[in-house]
């Protein structure tokens, strides 16, 4: 007789994270958020998931900022900008309202796809788009191109990504009236797998709100 659970521990539980304010600003040269920024990986402390990458998250005024280290791989980054959802990447989904009680998306919720590789002729440049979150009952607005912000360095094994999603790409992001928001986040590798915030792959997270965590701005 299996003794594998029915269901994935971390589906059990309603997940909520700080988020700590950082007064930093984006510059060219990205920016560093140090480990008191780091929002776990429940699906690996609970389920045994994959954990092979670090993702740090701070929030200010002005918007969101990205830390992510990816460690341990052996073979070379696979990234397409023609192929977002099958290439090594981040998959963030921020809701601007906690709102959990909800199946399918509503204009306060985003997908934001970094990817640290696959943009331009060579496919070397990174990559930070805004993308549609499937079975959305309404979509939030459109940003324009280049509005969100990111950089990348190749490591031996792995690679370090840092990005800013500015207030203007957040529908309702308004940290005094709404300090706590939704999350959820996959990092996808061809080589390493899935890390995701508190699911696997057999979850659909990807639509449904309901399964996201909390992210709680404090300070604001």
């Amino acid at each position: 007789m299996s003794s594998e659970p029915l269901i994935s521990p971390p589906l059990l539980f309603r997940w909520s994270v700080p988020c700590l304010k950082s007064t930093q600003a984006w510059s060219k040269s990205g920016i560093e958020l140090g480990p008191e920024h780091q929002i776990p990986s429940f699906h690996a402390e609970l389920a045994g998931g994959p954990q092979f990458a670090e993702l740090r998250v701070a929030w200010n005024n002005e918007g969101l900022l990205l830390n992510l280290r990816v460690t341990g791989k052996k073979q070379a980054l696979w990234c397409r900008d023609s192929r977002l959802d099958d290439s090594d990447g981040l998959s963030l989904w921020i809701a601007t309202r906690d709102i959990q009680n909800i199946h399918r998306a509503s204009r306060f919720c985003h997908r934001f796809i970094f990817l640290p590789a696959g943009g331009g002729e060579l496919l070397a440049n990174p990559i930070a788009q805004l993308v549609a979150i499937n079975r959305s009952r309404e979509d939030p607005k459109a940003i324009p191109r280049g509005t969100l912000k990111i950089r990348s360095e190749k490591r031996a094994d792995g690679y370090l990504l840092q990005a800013w999603i500015p207030a203007a790409a957040l529908t309702g992001f308004d940290p005094q009236e709404h300090p706590r928001m939704g999350i959820y986040y996959a990092i996808t590798d061809r080589e390493l797998g899935w890390q995701t915030f508190s699911l696997g792959a057999e979850y659909p997270f990807a639509s449904d709100p309901s399964l996201w965590g909390s992210l709680e701005l404090a300070g604001a």
